[in-house]
């Protein structure tokens, strides 16, 4: 394997800040990475392969003499094992001497959560920026924005290369909206044409990368002008407790009677069910035995428009075969006790999040403590907590 590195420059003055660092096989003409990490993950060997590609990034820009502090983004698996820094020598050197960038790849980056979560909590706390690759390309990313909150955003190059279709509208504008909340960078991918810079710079694009500022290669002496983000992404650690310990004290505590959580769980869900963008949607119920009916039809309904639709109780079923993914609780998880519905999509954010009262009565008259909120934060906060139980 050896890496090839393709320019990223600023859109305002073509300066060169950066380099994507891409994996290349001399010895297997015309295979493409996607094939090979495919066939490592069939044979096990996917996280010895990511660590390799990884490092081999590192050493040769350093070896070929990349300007000091300059950027490298490197594609990292999302399910794959993170070494930290202070175990990884070529880490810890790139980290001294460069801008290290890592981009999570677009291969399913919902189908393992859990992990995905800790390797970005890992890679923060290690001092390195991140990046969500191909934003637009897959639901999967657009919906992983403000949980993730990259510091840059790298725009499929399909958005750049051709006039926005009504769907790619619709994800323009959710990537401007996450922009305006975060400040995060607007990176466009497949710039080849001065028709495509002018469609980068009108969709909000202030570094990019294509065939017009260079094709990937072995890293010349080219100078590279300093760049930082303009922000810095919050720092969060893996979840820890329940969604109700995230907002009791932050959000005005209710007490509730069955009915009332009933008729605002449907509510959600129905603004969920009919959102131009579908939101990801999770709910804990407890137990297996309140997911029935109605409630199984509809989020068996919303499993076909929505990236993530999941439930998670005690003696859940692991496989509906609808779409629905559902996480089987320990009975000792506090979540055991709750009965959360979050909704988190680009333009809309709503959680119910409720925790049953020790006193409370027969099944029709139970009683909870409850919470309802439309803050980002909080919601984005409780749809992490979940996430995190997503294996």
């Amino acid at each position: 394997m050896t890496p090839a590195y393709q320019p990223i420059v600023s859109l305002s003055d073509g300066a060169v800040v950066g380099f994507e660092a891409l994996a290349r096989w001399e010895g297997l003409p015309g295979c493409s990475p996607d094939r090979v990490f495919d066939h490592a993950y069939a044979v096990g060997t996917a996280d010895v392969l990511d660590r390799a590609c990884t490092e081999s990034a590192i050493v040769t820009a350093l070896r070929s003499g990349l300007t000091r502090g300059a950027l490298l983004c490197v594609n990292v698996e999302p399910a794959t094992p993170y070494t930290r820094r202070a175990d990884n020598a070529s880490l810890a050197k790139g980290y001294d001497e460069l801008t290290v960038m890592f981009e999570i790849t677009e291969r399913s980056p919902l189908a393992h959560p859990h992990s995905l979560l800790r390797k970005v909590a890992a890679l923060r706390s290690d001092g390195f920026l991140v990046a969500l690759d191909d934003v637009g390309a897959d639901s999967g990313s657009l919906a992983l924005l403000d949980v993730i909150l990259p510091e840059v955003i790298k725009l499929d190059l399909t958005l750049v290369q051709t006039q926005p279709s009504h769907a790619q509208a619709r994800t323009l504008a959710a990537v401007l909206a996450h922009h305006e909340r975060t400040g995060a960078v607007i990176l466009a991918e497949g710039i080849e044409t001065e028709e495509h810079l002018e469609q980068a710079l009108a969709v909000g694009a202030t570094l990019g990368q294509g065939y017009y500022f260079g094709r990937p290669g072995p890293l010349g002496q080219t100078a590279t002008a300093p760049w930082s983000p303009t922000v810095s992404a919050q720092r969060y650690g893996p979840g820890t407790g329940s969604p109700f310990d995230l907002v009791a004290g932050t959000s005005p505590v209710r007490v509730a009677r069955k009915m009332t959580l009933v008729a605002l769980s449907r509510h959600i869900e129905t603004q969920a069910e009919h959102a131009a963008d579908p939101p990801m949607l999770f709910t804990a119920l407890q137990h297996a035995q309140h997911f029935t009916g109605a409630t199984r039809d509809l989020y068996r309904k919303l499993a076909g428009s929505s990236p993530l639709v999941a439930v998670l109780g005690q003696q859940l079923p692991e496989d509906l075969e609808s779409g629905v993914r559902c996480v089987v609780l320990d009975p000792t998880d506090p979540l055991c006790t709750e009965w959360t519905v979050v909704a988190l999509g680009p333009h809309h954010a709503a959680a119910l999040i409720a925790r049953e009262r020790a006193e409370t009565g027969h099944s029709g008259d139970r009683k909870f403590d409850f919470v309802v909120t439309y803050d980002r934060s909080l919601v984005t906060a409780a749809a992490r907590n979940l996430l995190d139980r997503m294996r």
